[in-house]
C-alpha cells in the first residue's frame, strides 16, 4: 500500500467516522472499501438500512461525497459498491 493510498484511506475514515452516527441513527452505516487513484475515486459500502434505502444516493452525494470532496482535494468522486 502506497503512502498516498494510506493517507487518503485515513482521511476518508476520519470523515466517515463523523457522519456514521447520523446513518446509524436510522439503522445504516458506511464503510471505506478502497481508493482508486487512477480515477481519483473512493469506493464505500453502504450497509444496514442504507443499503436499500431509496434515499441512499442522496445520502451518498449530498452528504458523504460533499464532505469528502471538500476535505480531500485528491478525490474527485465517491461510488457505492
Amino acid at each position: 500500500m502506497s503512502a498516498d493510498y494510506a493517507h487518503i484511506e485515513e482521511k476518508v475514515n476520519s470523515i466517515l467516522d463523523r457522519v456514521r452516527g447520523y446513518l446509524q441513527e436510522d439503522g445504516g452505516d458506511v464503510h471505506f472499501v478502497r481508493y482508486e487513484p487512477a480515477y481519483k475515486t473512493v469506493v464505500v459500502s453502504l450497509t444496514g438500512n442504507c443499503r436499500n434505502c431509496p434515499l441512499s444516493q442522496m445520502t451518498l452525494r449530498g452528504g458523504i461525497e460533499r464532505f469528502i470532496l471538500h476535505e480531500i482535494p485528491e478525490v474527485k468522486r465517491i461510488e457505492a459498491e
